[in-house]
């Protein structure tokens, strides 16, 4: 017994440089991304627990005092000279982290309040973060094909859309219940998650097999994936689909999974101009649906599910309108990433998004 007291204080000191030099290494690993010094908070800012998502409040104060020095504004076009390196600290990403700040005051008590399964945080990837003039400022935006893969993305969309709008009697111009909203787009959402999941599966194989470096898509397409589910998620919170509808769900999931992966091996490029155009679409619809919410005619008054304003760091007491427009930036700055990433020569140039900003220049 007197033997392992008296090693108790040398093992705590070596336990004590181990946790330092821990911090030393995150300190170093985060400030490096393509080479360039891009986190300038302390590596524990913005840390989130386990168990309800919450910020660690001795950092909140840190984080947010610097992110209040200005980042670097972001660029206004790619830079597609040959050999151009990566943007710099601040360019547009896709996204990039949480907002400690709003997490700790808001989606921390919401999650806490929720209690059971709704208390524990459904994502642990980085997070979009927005502020609430920008979210109202997003619109439908369109990139004129130039291309011949840019014309067969767009053509495919169009076709798509046509049919299914057909299917499921949506227009434009129309109106529909909240139900046959969600049906629409929890429909969308289960097939909107799958193209990064497929284009991050293979570059992630390719990588291995190869046994050489992927130039830094994969961790896009796979938060691009991620943020799909998230969608997916929360609407489920407001409708659970019945066996017909799951059932259609397999289906389509099987047929258009295999469509992707065959045709992501053909042309990736043209893979990522159709996604980019699937996801115009997808702002069109919904800034329709937010233009329904202020008329008066979907979800009045209806309070956001907690995962949401805990994934999204919405205020407290934030509506299903407040919801609406944090998806809807996630679906403009899908179009932009996979628009970009058309353009590019995936065999050679590197991922171009750095950490630093969600929001399109």
């Amino acid at each position: 017994m007197l033997q392992t007291a008296q090693l108790l204080p040398g093992l705590n000191q070596h336990l004590g440089a181990l946790a330092c030099s821990s911090r030393l290494i995150s300190a170093v690993a985060l400030t490096q991304h393509h080479g360039a010094a891009v986190v300038t908070a302390s590596p524990w800012s913005g840390f989130r627990g386990f168990a309800t998502g919450a910020v660690n409040p001795s950092t909140t104060s840190a984080a947010a005092g610097s992110a209040g020095q200005g980042a670097p504004a972001p660029p206004t076009r790619l830079d597609m000279k040959p050999g151009g390196g990566s943007f710099a600290a601040g360019a547009v990403a896709p996204h990039p982290g949480i907002n400690p700040a709003r997490m700790a005051a808001d989606s921390a008590s919401a999650a806490a309040s929720a209690g059971g399964d709704a208390a524990l945080a459904e994502s642990y990837m980085a997070h979009p973060a927005y502020t609430d003039e920008y979210v109202e400022s997003v619109r439908p935006t369109h990139v004129t094909p130039r291309k011949l893969h840019q014309h067969v993305g767009l053509r495919t969309i169009q076709v798509f859309r046509y049919l299914f709008d057909k299917a499921t009697g949506y227009s434009p111009t129309g109106s529909m219940t909240e139900a046959q909203w969600l049906r629409r787009m929890i429909f969308l959402e289960t097939v909107a998650g799958c193209p990064g999941m497929v284009a991050g599966m293979l570059r992630h194989l390719k990588s291995l097999r190869s046994m050489s470096r992927d130039r830094g898509w994969i961790h896009t397409l796979l938060e691009e994936a991620e943020n799909e589910r998230m969608h997916l998620i929360t609407f489920l919170q407001l409708r659970q689909p019945g066996p017909a509808f799951r059932a259609m769900v397999i289906l389509a999931q099987g047929v258009f999974f295999n469509a992707y992966f065959l045709a992501y091996l053909l042309s990736p490029r043209t893979c990522h101009a159709f996604v980019g155009f699937l996801e115009e679409e997808a702002v069109k619809t919904y800034t329709h649906a937010l233009e329904e919410i202020d008329a008066g005619r979907l979800w009045k008054d209806t309070p956001a599910p907690p995962v949401a304003v805990q994934y999204w760091g919405l205020r407290q007491g934030a509506n299903m309108r407040d919801l609406i427009l944090a998806v809807r930036a996630d679906e403009a700055c899908h179009a932009h990433v996979n628009h970009t990433l058309s353009q590019l020569n995936p065999a050679t140039d590197a991922n171009p998004f750095a950490t630093g900003a969600s929001q399109l220049p």
